[in-house]
């Protein structure tokens, strides 16, 4: 049985509130889960201390029972230093400026530097 952490969506429309939740990975998002061991309130500014509630303990001892974080909540998970910070790559290849794009900004940079 493959175990995860995972957010679990509660709340109103357009009024998110997440629990934290040890599921199995082949249960639905908002279905059954294990045990709940956190909250997420999207909605409360992002230095809010209520806005990520974890229980430490229980988070510790289903990670050493082998239970793999899902991204974002392996980054509050890092950002309470329960596991190692994940890496993320910042901004994709996707949304960067195509070739055409690059040129003109680097022939604009040329010709703001030629007239200064």
């Amino acid at each position: 049985m493959s175990v995860k952490i995972r957010l679990a969506r509660a709340g109103a429309k357009k009024r998110p509130y997440y629990h934290i939740v040890v599921a199995d990975s082949r249960s639905p998002r908002d279905g059954r889960f294990i045990e709940k061991v956190g909250a997420y309130n999207p909605m409360l500014p992002s230095d809010h201390a209520e806005r990520v509630r974890l229980v430490s303990e229980r988070i510790t001892h289903w990670l050493s029972q082998g239970a793999q974080p899902t991204d974002r909540v392996a980054r509050f998970l890092g950002n309470a230093g329960l596991m190692a910070k994940p890496s993320f790559n910042e901004q994709p290849k996707q949304s960067a400026p195509k070739k055409k794009a690059q040129e003109r900004a680097a022939a604009a940079a040329k010709a703001a530097e030629a007239a200064a």
